[in-house]
């Protein structure tokens, strides 16, 4: 008889700080900041909305009430992911 495991894998996400400059997060061992200024999104979310933050895979973040979907890569090299509007650009 083989067993299963029950319930799902988690992986470990935590805000642990709001500051005037970004959001800090800590991702199992590893402090992370996301810039307001790269991560614009977050710069009006409510407070609650912040911190109800997921981690569905080893390498993903989702924040559910802000529809937010991130890379732990973008977040760790924000530099290499510029945003880019497609609405600004002209045809």
């Amino acid at each position: 008889m083989k067993s299963e495991q029950l319930g799902k894998n988690t992986f470990s996400v935590e805000v642990t700080n709001i500051s005037p400059n970004g959001i800090w997060l800590l991702a199992d061992e590893e402090e992370l900041l996301l810039p307001f200024k790269e991560f614009p999104w977050f710069v009006d979310a409510r407070l609650s909305s912040i911190l109800k933050v997921e981690r569905p895979q080893p390498e993903h973040l989702y924040w559910p009430d802000l529809d937010i979907d991130l890379s732990l890569e973008s977040v760790r090299h924000p530099e290499k992911y510029p945003l880019i509007s497609s609405m600004n650009r002209e045809n």
